[in-house]
């Protein structure tokens, strides 16, 4: 408004606009600005590590994933209902790029969305025990309406790491979206998290309301690569 004030003032004194309509959108401008702002400040505060949208994705290169299926993740129905997505396939097949997209997504109607790696997550949630302040971060991850985590599989837990992640995934079941990324096929979770009763007791949680989407294709990191020979 205060950008703005000086050539509305003039456009009422010259009548090209009334008192009232001059208001009007003057007090439209500092709402979008507002909403502008606060849509940054969530997709800032989320943690992303790049910001890439759905139209950024090679989906050619990929035959595999269902375009149509992804874009509809993006309209957040799943969120609506407290369904899971995971994303299963090799390492570069831009698991982590549709992951971020949809949260993305998300971050821009307003929703509280946090994005982080599976091995900085049990560093937090260890951090947090031995400091005596666990329930208090649990409870940090819980209440977002989305969190992503991704590379689960490119680490074996240990035992203690396992019952937090359980911890975790239990408080989230059924109460918000959890979005996974993962290099493992499912059956291969319980060598991820050293016990298959964990591994099933995770797993059972995760898929009761889930939708999977498994990606089979190259890396795009070696289509990078060769584009840059052919260039």
């Amino acid at each position: 408004m205060k950008e703005n004030l000086p050539s509305y003032i003039a456009m009422i004194n010259s009548g090209e606009k009334s008192t009232v309509d001059a208001l009007y959108e003057l007090t439209e401008k500092e709402m979008d600005l507002k909403e502008k702002r606060a849509i940054k400040a969530c997709v800032h505060t989320a943690g992303f590590p790049f910001e890439k949208t759905i139209n950024d994705f090679d989906f050619s290169f990929q035959p595999s994933i269902n375009k149509s299926e992804i874009e509809d993740y993006t309209t957040l129905r799943f969120m609506e209902n407290n369904k899971n997505i995971l994303f299963i396939g090799s390492s570069g097949t831009g698991k982590t790029h549709l992951a971020t997209s949809i949260g993305i997504e998300a971050a821009k109607h307003r929703k509280s969305v946090y994005f982080i790696t599976c091995q900085e997550l049990m560093l937090q949630l260890k951090r947090a025990e031995s400091e005596n302040r666990l329930d208090q971060r649990l409870k940090f991850f819980t209440r977002q309406k989305l969190l992503i985590i991704d590379e689960i599989g490119y680490i074996n837990l240990d035992k203690e790491d396992a019952n937090l992640f359980f911890q975790l995934i239990s408080r989230r079941y059924e109460q918000r979206s959890t979005i996974i990324t993962t290099n493992k096929n499912l059956s291969k979770w319980s060598t991820i998290f050293g016990d298959p009763v964990i591994a099933n007791a995770i797993l059972d949680r995760l898929l009761h309301h889930s939708h999977i989407v498994s990606i089979v294709g190259p890396s795009y990191r070696i289509k990078d690569v060769m584009d840059s020979f052919e260039n």
